[in-house]
């Protein structure tokens, strides 16, 4: 292999001249998110003279990746590949899986110069930038590589760890509340955050949510796309606890027995309210303490755990309040923290805040986030984080 034939990095200070096309093939590979795991979300783009003239993205698991999606678009439109420079957010696989090497198709198509967002963390498919390299083919690194890890977050997680991806959701005015001091929160987000969060469930395996919420809104935690829904529904999960009463009026146990699952102690999972809602068919668990969380709240991790291995979720959507996602925040269980911040001030010390429990005391034991990226839908501003 000749060395020179891989660039890993532009220099700091100077913008890699395909960084907005490499930002341009994240935005198109979050189109495959909840459907390609455990395989990540991959974006392509064929790109000539400062113009991007085909895309392409895994659309989900088994289906063909994003270099070859983006090879036939290419042709046909009519455009020949090998005049082109490929931008994809991650290193082209060199294995045979559900689909044959796309590293081999790059060569075959006469691609010439290769721009790669991160290197293969699965030694199984890594090595493409090899193999292009030593075909003559110039690879690049350095375009947005860190934008381009945080997209593969979640295949790390299913490639070293035993839980689901866990996305939390919350929405807020601009002075931090999630709900009036009645603890209504109808109308804070604009139709077109809601429209988003029906999106989410309809790519998540599960909805999570706390007992506080599950009272006080009586929600259905369903996917409500209209024309678009495939008719799959997540999961209803709920943590908390209390256990309702199983002639209770609530929509999940009228409505979603079958879909529907409570996390909660292990004594009140094995007394007669647990034993009810079992006979509607609902599935209940006993979860231990956790001992690490200064809220006294359940082991989240367990919770997550289960919800893996017996219910298959790779991804979990958490909607649950600010007491929930606080207890998930500090046992380092939310992966990612999307805030829709709407244009409104409350004004009021007893509205509920969008964190709540037993915080830091003083800011050196805060928990500190870091921002990925914002984005408005509609007047509102949806805000993403990562804890890592």
């Amino acid at each position: 292999m000749s060395p020179h034939h891989i660039i890993h990095a532009a220099r700091p200070e100077r913008e890699h001249p395909c960084r907005r096309f490499m930002l341009e093939a994240l935005r198109l590979s979050r189109n495959g998110l909840g459907r390609t795991a455990p395989n990540p979300m991959v974006g392509a783009l064929l790109v000539r003279e400062g113009q991007i003239l085909a895309r392409g993205w895994h659309t989900a698991y088994g289906e063909k990746h994003a270099e070859r999606a983006a090879l036939d678009e290419a042709r046909k439109k009519g455009v020949d590949p090998s005049t082109c420079t490929l931008v994809v957010t991650l290193e082209p696989c060199v294995h045979h899986g559900h689909t044959p090497p796309c590293a081999e198709a790059v060569l075959e198509a006469g691609i010439r110069h290769v721009v790669v967002g991160a290197p293969d963390p699965n030694p199984v498919a890594a090595g493409g930038a090899r193999r292009l390299a030593e075909a003559g083919v110039k690879v690049e690194f350095g375009a947005a590589p860190q934008e381009c890890l945080d997209n593969i977050a979640d295949f790390l997680l299913f490639q070293h760890g035993h839980r689901p991806y866990v996305l939390l959701k919350l929405a807020a005015s601009l002075d931090g509340r999630i709900a009036d001091r009645h603890g209504r929160s109808r109308g804070l987000s604009s139709p077109e955050s809601l429209a988003y969060v029906h999106w989410l469930r309809s790519r998540v395996q599960a909805v999570l949510i706390g007992g506080n919420t599950f009272y006080m809104d009586n929600p259905k935690l369903t996917a409500r796309l209209g024309h678009e829904s495939d008719g799959a529904q997540p999961l209803a999960v709920v943590v908390g606890g209390r256990l309702p009463d199983a002639d209770s009026s609530f929509y999940l146990l009228r409505e979603r027995p079958g879909s529907t699952i409570f996390f909660t102690g292990k004594k009140e999972a094995a007394g007669g309210r647990g034993t009810a809602l079992r006979g509607l068919g609902l599935r209940i668990h006993g979860l231990e303490e956790e001992k690490n969380d200064m809220s006294g709240g359940l082991c989240l991790e367990q919770c997550l755990d289960i919800l893996r291995r017996e219910y298959n979720c790779f991804y979990v959507l958490c909607e649950g309040g600010g007491r929930l996602g606080l207890s998930l925040l500090r046992q380092g269980l939310a992966d990612e923290f999307l805030l829709h911040m709407a244009p409104r001030v409350l004004g009021d010390s007893l509205a509920r805040p969008l964190f709540d429990g037993a915080g830091a005391q003083s800011l050196e034991q805060s928990l500190n986030l870091r921002f990925i990226s914002g984005e408005r839908r509609g007047p509102d501003l949806c805000l993403r984080y990562m804890s890592r």
